[in-house]
């Protein structure tokens, strides 16, 4: 039975249907009625009409621009289904420019569903944004949209459009994701696939440290080094960029490092399901137990989190509070402690810990690292 087709497509934009496409048209007079009225629409920036003149053009047409001729051409040679495309453009007035006359176009193409994403920091004028941040938020974005599709065997991508760097994440991630990528070169017809990455990276490091990395993966998250020191592989390295602020040690994905969260994020949620605990009973849920601390106003917040917190996950029975410090600023997570799965809670103020009791009776590092994975994925979905 053959492979169905992806139904979403993720699409990089570039910038060459307005230059020099669309801005090549106003520098002389067009005898063509349709690229008169282009030409026209373009010099107002009414980038409706402009979809509107350019749905008159052959798509396969140079002057269409990489993204209207590439997706063209995975339609006609049915790489894809016209079912919901994705397009992610840069942090730019042109980018979004850009953007809106694409979304325009293939609305009207039939397309189910085009929704057009800006990718935050990704623009050419401030080069440590572009890689610190833009790069980073373009990884993300991609790992999103497979997970919001139904995972890989859905997807498709179109890496032709937008800037080297970019064209390269894209190209990176789908070979992580084993996605099929597409590019194709201005000067030729063809559609050229990449192969599938021919090495396998490490799983159980990502779900062994998946706190972290859910944490720094948060929106142009930056925390400190130290907490994360009593879970540090070097092999974490090429994964993040340190930063010092004020003398201290601070960490930030990298854009590999956010390309390697959303690969496994993306590959854990696809087989927890087989890999998590049983459920427990009625009579094995208990109320949360919280220690002699005094939690003073932080009590009945901390009470709450627990509380939901063993009603919304199956195989927990119950928690206890191990740790309060009312003057310490955390990062809240979930993590691994001497085979032991435990929850840091903190508001950035104040900080509490507590061990995650749940239906496996005898826990090993394995199961540890799946339970620890599964309540981070919840954590950031929350």
């Amino acid at each position: 039975m053959p492979k169905p087709k992806p139904h979403t497509l993720i699409c990089t934009v570039g910038t060459s249907l307005l230059y020099p496409n669309l801005s090549g048209l106003t520098q002389e007079s067009q005898a063509d009625p349709t690229l008169d009225a282009l030409a026209q629409a373009y010099s107002r920036e009414n980038w409706k009409e402009v979809a509107v003149q350019l749905r008159k053009i052959q798509p396969t047409e140079r002057l269409c621009g990489a993204e209207i001729n590439s997706v063209t051409d995975l339609l006609t040679h049915g790489e894809v289904e016209k079912s919901n495309l994705h397009l992610l453009y840069s942090d730019t007035d042109d980018g979004q420019a850009i953007a809106q006359i694409l979304q325009f176009y293939f609305e009207a193409d039939s397309w189910k569903q085009v929704q057009i994403h800006c990718v935050d920091g990704l623009r050419d004028d401030d080069p440590r944004l572009f890689r610190t941040h833009g790069l980073r938020n373009l990884a993300k974005i991609f790992g999103e949209q497979v997970r919001h599709a139904g995972g890989a065997d859905s997807c498709a991508i179109n890496a032709t459009g937008g800037y080297k760097a970019q064209i390269a994440i894209a190209v990176l991630m789908g070979q992580a994701l084993d996605i099929p990528v597409f590019y194709k070169h201005e000067r030729f017809n063809a559609i050229i696939p990449f192969p599938p990455m021919p090495v396998a990276l490490d799983f159980s490091l990502w779900e062994r440290a998946s706190g972290m990395f859910m944490v720094l993966s948060q929106r142009n998250a930056c925390e400190p080094w130290e907490r994360f020191e009593g879970d540090w592989d070097e092999r974490f390295e090429p994964l993040v960029n340190r930063v010092e602020i004020d003398g201290e040690d601070y960490l930030e994905l990298s854009a590999t490092g956010q390309i390697f969260h959303e690969t496994f994020r993306s590959r854990f949620q696809a087989i927890k399901a087989t890999r998590l605990p049983r459920s427990a009973t009625k009579d094995e849920k208990e109320a949360p137990r919280l220690g002699q601390h005094n939690y003073g106003q932080a009590r009945e917040r901390i009470l709450r989190f627990l509380e939901n917190l063993t009603e919304d996950v199956p195989y927990i029975r119950y928690c206890h509070t191990t740790y309060w410090n009312p003057d310490l600023s955390e990062s809240t997570r979930f993590r691994s402690s001497r085979g032991n799965v435990q929850g840091i809670y903190s508001n950035g103020t104040w900080c509490v810990k507590f061990r995650v009791v749940t239906t496996v009776n005898d826990p090993d590092s394995e199961s540890t690292a799946v339970i620890v994975a599964d309540l981070n994925d919840r954590l950031a979905e929350a």
